[in-house]
């Protein structure tokens, strides 16, 4: 066993009403540079629906992710070394900017410039890419609301594997939101498809990031993810992608989509697993055997044997405390309610997600009865196949049976809390039904609707207590609740007048504050100084006098 930690996200799908305002916060956080003009590391699509890139679950197409071979053992589904090598300079599995879409704005100067005349001017969209007029034809969320549309729904992959009952009764049951970030996955086939070494994963937290100076453009690591989460920006010919935040993470905050998630559906925290296992549940024989591959490598960090392995590995112990209270391996492991996203590729992906229950809810709700009462959820889960199935296909590799597990559980949970908020007496055999007690039910149900910010974000910082840190720093007398001395050392180890977590928009700002040689505090404006915050850096000049200045 070698336990090691990694930074993990769950999304309640319940809870996202399409807003995409972790989508527009990220770009503006990450991908406002020229050349990112159609990237979202962040998108929210609409179930059913082709998704972003276009069909991008397709992977008889991309060619993305991982297969298992006649001997047992996992090969790239878009080939090997000599494969890369003779397509290195003419990769055929990309998506167009088509699949994308071409990003554009509006030639707004033609609204003021525009010569009198019958018609009222307008802003015709101009390409981005090229600068001539186009045809808006396609973007990032297109089909945003259209789930079931006949124009729109034959595209999409996952629907096209389900039954034909299923497809002609669509339109009437069901569309929910399904937000959407790179996996971090554990077994990641962007990075084993990268020629130069360039893609890798961080040992400390698992993240996976992209060195920008060793990205020679191949572009082999957009067609090795089979989520299409990797983007070539043509302006500066590097691959980019989603870097979860990871300055944010590193300071203890969360990341943006999460931090400004409306529905606040989102939860971070870490979890340990055995990297010796990671090959061993990735090659499971059987697509339908991943789930519990998967689940199975995520260590009990309340085990005592992994907890003397982990700090064996270096892990300290307030990493491990944090994987103790982290709200992801509870919702995955405690009470089996997050389920990864098409595990059928096979790279063992991070980000779970909780599977709507809404759609069986209000297929209930429509028939005049009582959308919250045990007897009928149960046994429209039992009746109503197709939510189910199509769940499946999304997070189980069509396992109904773990899909109907998960609605199950969350469906006795609303009726269980129902009782509680009507002041009736509690029914102990609606939890005992999905083998769970009353008080996990409401712990389970403290964690999805009631959490507070530090249960759903539990993130240890990348920078170890010193406790001889008092002994280099001495604390300032000023040092009291809304004074100037109150703040604490910056993350590079130097006091800065600014809270310990920083903004990532102001992430490279402060290291530049904290490291330079010159003056910290008020460098842009050197003719004032406020002492009290001042961290010793450079001074302004006039502050003491020279030698001939008397």
């Amino acid at each position: 066993m070698k336990p090691m930690a990694q930074m993990a996200m769950v999304m309640n799908l319940d809870k996202c009403i399409g807003c995409h305002t972790c989508s527009v916060t990220c770009k503006q956080a990450w991908t406002n540079r020229p050349g990112t003009e159609y990237v979202w590391f962040n998108n929210v699509e609409t179930r059913p629906g082709q998704g972003y890139p276009r069909t991008y679950e397709d992977q008889e197409r991309w060619r993305g992710g991982w297969i298992r071979d006649r001997r047992g053992r996992l090969r790239l589904r878009g080939g090997g070394r000599l494969h890369k090598l003779l397509h290195i300079f003419s990769n055929p599995k990309l998506p167009s900017i088509g699949d994308y879409y071409e990003p554009w704005t509006y030639d707004y100067e033609n609204l003021t410039n525009a010569p009198l005349g019958e018609h009222i001017p307008v802003a015709p969209p101009r390409s981005l890419i090229s600068g001539k007029p186009m045809k808006v034809e396609w973007s990032a969320n297109w089909d945003d609301n259209l789930g079931g549309a006949p124009e729109i729904v034959s595209g999409d992959p996952v629907l096209a594997q389900v039954s034909e009952q299923v497809r002609l009764e669509l339109e009437q049951t069901f569309m929910f939101y399904l937000p959407r970030i790179c996996e971090h996955c554990l077994n990641p086939s962007c990075v084993a498809s990268c020629p130069s070494g360039a893609m890798y994963k961080r040992s400390e937290d698992g993240v996976v990031l992209v060195d920008q100076d060793r990205c020679r453009g191949w572009r082999m690591c957009v067609s090795g993810c089979p989520y299409k989460k990797v983007y070539f920006n043509h302006k500066t010919g590097k691959a980019e992608k989603c870097t979860l935040c990871y300055p944010r993470i590193e300071v203890g905050l969360p990341t943006v989509c999460s931090e400004t998630c409306v529905g606040r559906l989102r939860y971070l925290g870490l979890v340990l697993y055995d990297a010796d296992r990671v090959l061993e549940a990735a090659s499971a024989p059987q697509d339908t055997d991943l789930y519990e591959a998967h689940k199975s490598i995520l260590l009990d960090p309340h085990d005592p044997a992994v907890v003397t392995a982990a700090r064996a590995e270096g892990i300290s112990d307030e990493w491990i405390e944090a994987a103790q209270r982290s709200p992801v391996y509870a919702l995955i492991h405690t009470y089996q309610v997050a389920l990864p996203l098409h595990p059928e590729f096979r790279t063992v992906p991070m980000v779970w997600y909780i599977p709507p229950l809404s759609p069986v809810v209000d297929a209930v709700s429509r028939s005049g009865h009582d959308g919250e009462d045990a007897g009928n959820l149960f046994g429209a889960l039992e009746a109503l196949r197709i939510p189910i199935e199509y769940l499946a296909g999304l997070f189980t590799a069509g396992d109904t049976a773990v899909v109907e597990g998960v609605l199950r559980r969350l469906a006795a949970m609303r009726s269980y809390m129902r009782d509680i908020n009507l002041g009736r007496d509690t029914r102990p055999d609606i939890p005992e039904s999905v083998g769970m007690s009353e008080e996990q039910m409401y712990d389970m149900y403290r964690l999805l609707a009631l959490a507070k910010y530090e249960e759903r974000y539990v993130i240890p910082t990348a920078y170890a207590a010193d406790a001889t840190h008092g002994a280099e720093e001495p604390g300032c007398s000023l040092s009291f609740d809304g004074g100037p001395g109150m703040y604490e050392s910056g993350p590079f180890g130097e006091a800065s007048g600014m809270p310990v977590p920083v903004a990532v928009e102001t992430f490279h700002a402060l290291r530049h504050r904290q490291t330079t040689e010159h003056m910290a505090a008020n460098e842009s404006r050197p003719s004032r100084v406020n002492l009290l915050n001042w961290d010793g850096r450079g001074a302004p000049s006039g502050l003491f006098p020279q030698n001939g200045d008397r």
